[in-house]
């Protein structure tokens, strides 16, 4: 089992804590299914791939909150992806999130250099709206838990904060914008998946995004379907039959050709 790395550093009054949301990730993406599908995908050794598709992969993480998620993969990029040449980034519109990521990840390299491990290189994180700030083509993974919780409108961009006074309406303010999605929670996942097809890479980019059962799955799942054949979409990962109305499931969307 993969350890995970440590975010007893990030303050959680103004970034979201890891959850059972960011942990059915980290179990999605180390199992025996994922890992063997990543492998072929990505290894230097994948018989499938040109030299051009050798190359080190790029990693994106959308909303990297506490960095938890970005620096398991960063961490243990050899054991899930089979080579740890990867290079990965992430985004986030909460600044503390960013530099609680920045701190993360760099935890996380120092425990595998501690124990003679490989990691990947880190970019650093962008302060910034989805992928607004990612060329175009270049993505080969990209991670995305959004703010999937269905609310009645969208919390303001931290730029529009000029009304919030106190501290405790700023870091509240900051928090919401990790859980609130709009109406059935997915505005903003609406708006990746309508730049998923020109942010990842043509021949080889894959993403894996979470959802809610109020974010209507299987509707998201016909819509990626429509986008043609050389798309793909599979439920990977899932907290299960269980009471409560937040049942989780994470989506694998990918490039067949």
């Amino acid at each position: 089992m993969l350890p995970t790395p440590s975010t007893s550093h990030v303050p959680y009054e103004r970034v979201y804590e890891p959850a059972e949301d960011s942990f059915l990730f980290l179990d999605t993406l180390s199992s025996g299914s994922e890992t063997a599908f990543l492998q072929k995908r990505f290894s230097k050794q994948s018989p499938t791939l040109t030299s051009t598709q050798s190359s080190s992969p790029f990693v994106v993480e959308l909303g990297t909150g506490s960095g938890v998620v970005l620096s398991f993969l960063h961490a243990h990029a050899a054991s899930i992806l089979g080579r740890q040449d990867i290079i990965t980034t992430g985004v986030d519109v909460n600044r503390f999130a960013c530099k609680a990521t920045v701190e993360t990840v760099r935890a996380a390299e120092q425990e595998q250099d501690a124990r003679a491990l490989s990691h990947g290189f880190y970019l650093g994180n962008i302060l910034g709206d989805l992928t607004g700030f990612i060329k175009l083509g270049q993505v080969d993974l990209l991670i995305f838990n959004p703010p999937y919780v269905p609310t009645s409108e969208l919390p303001r961009l931290p730029d529009e904060e000029a009304k919030i006074t106190t501290a405790y309406e700023r870091d509240s303010h900051l928090l919401s914008l990790s859980y609130a999605g709009g109406m059935d929670g997915m505005e903003t996942t609406t708006r990746l998946l309508q730049s998923l097809p020109e942010i990842l890479n043509s021949s080889r980019g894959c993403a894996y995004i979470l959802l809610c059962a109020q974010n209507k799955p299987e509707e998201v799942k016909k819509q990626i379907k429509s986008w043609g054949s050389k798309w793909a979409v599979d439920t990977v990962g899932g907290t299960g039959k269980r009471g409560g109305w937040e049942k989780l499931q994470i989506l694998r969307i990918w490039r067949t050709q």
